[in-house]
């Protein structure tokens, strides 16, 4: 018997997609091995540049596209054996704004809802609608919906059939910052309900603010799957910049043994590995040249960097 809860909400097992050329085309390898585990319960990043795959991945979980080869579970059902499980256990937030215009949205979440088969009893349309704050706009022509009402909508279509796993595929592109703000208030109560949120955006800020753990995938292949923590330790390299109170012209000598610049006349920058360079060193070392520190910033590194740094990589060859 099938628990519940499995261990791991997705999980795929040497994808692999190639689209065929055209008369003049090459084959296109989107996907080339491609093996994630996404635990049950977590808010999961999927990051990645323009092209990287991240498309084909998801329209592979929501059966848009069949894979070339390799295996894919999502709830435990696999995507080809318990074809219809597997699609009633997750919700996809697609990038493009695709809504029926003639449709209102309290009739575009029953149409959803039926399409699912769930039992009109057990339909929550007007409590999806008010928790996507579309509650005065459910008798209105979806066409008359600003972008980002419309964009609110795709989410309550994606939740109508209470999936556990819920695909956000650039949720927040093109949407104001209030908008935001209320989508992600709404996407970690659903996290905190039981919901497996994975995520791709292009926004690195909000990946590092919101998910437990991140893969980054390029040129068809998973380069980092780690936690959201444990990939921002990669890069060992962190700023300090230090106001004096005094003139410096130059970088005193007992400060040479550091990566440091003279950014103005009484502020010095250090760059340095947290590894192998503790920071309250270079202070010691400021006060024995005799300086006054007066005001100290620091600036670790962020997931920008790791990911530039990842993806910056020339592609592996065949």
């Amino acid at each position: 018997m099938r628990s519940p809860i499995p261990a791991y909400a997705v999980e795929t097992v040497d994808l692999c997609k190639t689209y065929a050329g055209g008369k003049h085309a090459e084959p296109v390898r989107a996907l080339d091995g491609v093996s994630l585990t996404v635990p049950a319960g977590s808010f999961f990043g999927l990051l990645g540049p323009n092209g990287a795959g991240k498309s084909t991945l998801i329209n592979i979980l929501a059966g848009l596209v069949v894979p070339s080869s390799g295996e894919a579970r999502i709830w435990g059902y696999d995507i080809d054996r318990d074809m219809r499980a597997a699609r009633r256990a997750i919700g996809v937030v697609p990038q493009e704004l695709n809504i029926d215009p003639f449709f209102t949205p309290r009739e575009s979440l029953e149409v959803q809802a039926g399409l699912y088969g769930v039992p009109k009893r057990q339909r929550r349309t007007d409590e999806i609608l008010a928790a996507v704050g579309l509650s005065r706009q459910a008798d209105s022509y979806a066409r008359t919906l600003s972008g980002g009402m419309r964009r609110r909508l795709l989410v309550a279509k994606a939740m109508i059939h209470s999936p556990p796993v819920l695909v956000l595929d650039e949720p927040t592109a093109g949407v104001d910052v209030e908008l935001r703000r209320q989508l992600w208030t709404y996407v970690r109560q659903l996290k905190d309900s039981g919901v497996t949120i994975l995520l791709t955006t292009h926004y690195l800020e909000e990946a590092e603010e919101l998910c437990d753990q991140i893969a980054i995938i390029n040129h068809g292949r998973v380069i980092a799957c780690e936690t959201t923590e444990a990939l921002l330790r990669r890069l060992d390299s962190k700023e300090l910049a230090v106001t004096v109170g005094e003139t410096v012209e130059a970088i005193p000598a007992a400060l040479e043994c550091f990566t440091v610049e003279l950014e103005a006349p009484n502020r010095l920058v250090f760059q340095y590995a947290p590894s192998s360079t503790d920071s309250g060193a270079i202070l010691a070392a400021l006060s024995g040249a005799g300086l006054t520190i007066r005001e100290v910033d620091t600036r670790e590194a962020e997931l920008e960097d790791i990911f530039l740094q990842l993806t910056s990589e020339p592609e592996p060859a065949s």
